[in-house]
């Protein structure tokens, strides 16, 4: 008697009216396009560092230095740039702690920037640089090294924001 009144409550809770069909395709699934991180970068107006918003293509001071440079191949209106001529190569970061016999050693915090470029490197363009990278308070010290393809590195200081405004 249990197993027919099992049966049939099954037979009751499987015919809920609804025939089942085969899967139908309606429309694309819906989906968010997220835009690359609007950071900023330090342009020049009227003399003076200004901070300009730059689309980069991710959150990191490389993506920065190289919308930093990739403007001064742009017109910029009432901006301007004293990086014309010089290129952004590659950065070095020191942030990374060197672990020994499972011993993390203290961090230094300076960012070495290496670019390229004929010319003089104003005082106002190592400002860019500088002020830009340290955007990210990580960095304490950010190093410039000039590195032509001709001539031996040139060192161009170890610089902070405030030492350069």
């Amino acid at each position: 008697m249990r197993a027919l009144l099992l049966a049939a409550a099954l037979m009751v809770v499987a015919s809920c009216g609804i025939s089942p069909t085969d899967v139908l395709d309606r429309e694309h699934a819906p989906t968010t396009r997220i835009p690359p991180p609007s950071k900023t970068i330090y342009l020049i107006r009227d003399g003076k560092l200004t901070l300009e918003p730059a689309d980069v293509a991710n959150d990191t001071v490389e993506s920065l230095l190289g919308a930093l440079f990739a403007a001064s191949t742009q017109p910029l209106g009432d901006r301007d740039t004293e990086l014309r001529g010089f290129t952004y190569l590659r950065v070095k970061d020191s942030l990374n702690p060197v672990r020994r016999d499972e011993v993390t050693l203290p961090r230094t915090s300076t960012l070495t920037v290496y670019i390229r470029g004929e010319g003089r490197l104003s005082r106002l363009g190592m400002a860019q640089i500088v002020c830009t990278a340290q955007q990210d308070a990580a960095f304490e010290q950010v190093r410039i090294i000039r590195d032509n393809e001709d001539r031996p590195p040139k060192d161009e200081g170890r610089h902070t924001c405030p030492d350069l405004e």
